[in-house]
């Protein structure tokens, strides 16, 4: 259910990691949790984000959510599929979902997420205390 080629933050966003670059979406759990996503806020291409801070905001028929920054960096794209079909993030959360590129001012922030197992059993906590 969740990858294992994908880091995770404890605010269910995910970062997946080519060189300098994090592609980054929310986990398949916060899709669902939120239920059906009609709107993504289009961050702005060039701006700065620091981990652990509001990167942008998801609408869905149940509520507005913060999606939160698993690394630090510069913007360099946004999926724009998201404008027209912002439904993609329930249907392919982890593929063709996927939010925004980042390019990382830190990898050491990469030490900080979590793996697919160490995401899976924080999920299982978190529900448990709810």
């Amino acid at each position: 259910m969740f990858p294992d080629d994908i880091m995770y933050h404890k605010e269910h966003a995910w970062a997946k990691v080519s060189g300098n670059k994090a592609t980054i979406g929310i986990s398949h759990y916060a899709q669902e949790t939120l239920g059906d996503i009609v709107y993504v806020d289009e961050p702005e291409v060039d701006s700065t984000v620091e981990a652990g801070t509001e990167l942008t905001q998801i609408e869905s028929t149940k509520s507005t959510s913060s999606v939160i920054s698993p690394v630090s960096g510069t913007v360099l794209k946004f999926n724009e599929d998201l404008i027209d079909s912002p439904e993609i993030i329930n249907e392919d959360p982890y593929g063709k979902g996927w939010i925004v590129v980042i390019e990382m001012d830190d990898q050491s922030q990469l030490n900080d997420l979590m793996d697919g197992t160490d995401y899976e059993k924080y999920i299982e906590d978190e529900v448990k205390l709810k």
